[in-house]
């Protein structure tokens, strides 16, 4: 289905609208809010926008949400796939996004399909060699946010970084 706007920022079908082009466009509008942020002070928006991306997925991904020295979102992107209860984390491949981006911070990420978003040991580890490694390269590491279902966990609110 096609859909433009008009000039008052509306959306304009030329018929009948079924949920995929719903969904489409709803995610084209929180995309567009999410990198409108000048600067991430909230971290409502960022749990937010990490359920609306990650907690449909059938299979656990990790993802990364790339800012400046200002925090400021420079991209997201899932880096890892995984299975139903694991994904593979390659510190290597974090940091060449990094660089990639010349983000200065990073928000990680990750979903629990289960729905449950208590943190594992292999978690906390990951989690650990990532701050490790990106400190080497200067950039800070905020959070590290679990997504299960609705609920998310916070690693900087729980002291965890």
């Amino acid at each position: 289905m096609q859909y433009q706007l008009d000039t008052a920022g509306n959306y304009l079908f030329a018929g009948p609208v079924d949920e995929f082009t719903i969904l489409h466009v709803a995610e084209r509008i929180r995309e567009a809010r999410f990198h409108r942020e000048t600067v991430m002070r909230d971290p409502r928006t960022t749990r937010e926008f990490l359920v609306a991306k990650l907690a449909h997925l059938p299979h656990e991904v990790f993802a990364v949400i790339f800012l400046d020295n200002r925090h400021a979102v420079l991209g997201f992107e899932i880096l890892f796939t995984g299975t139903l209860d694991g994904a593979s984390v390659h510190p290597r491949e974090v940091v060449r996004r990094v660089l990639h981006h010349n983000a200065a911070a990073v928000v990680l990420a990750h979903n629990h399909p289960s729905g449950y978003p208590e943190p594992s040991m292999a978690d906390r580890n990951i989690t650990g060699q990532l701050k490790t490694v990106l400190g080497n390269i200067d950039t800070r590491v905020l959070d590290h946010i679990i997504v299960g279902g609705c609920q998310t966990v916070s690693f900087a609110e729980r002291g965890l970084i």
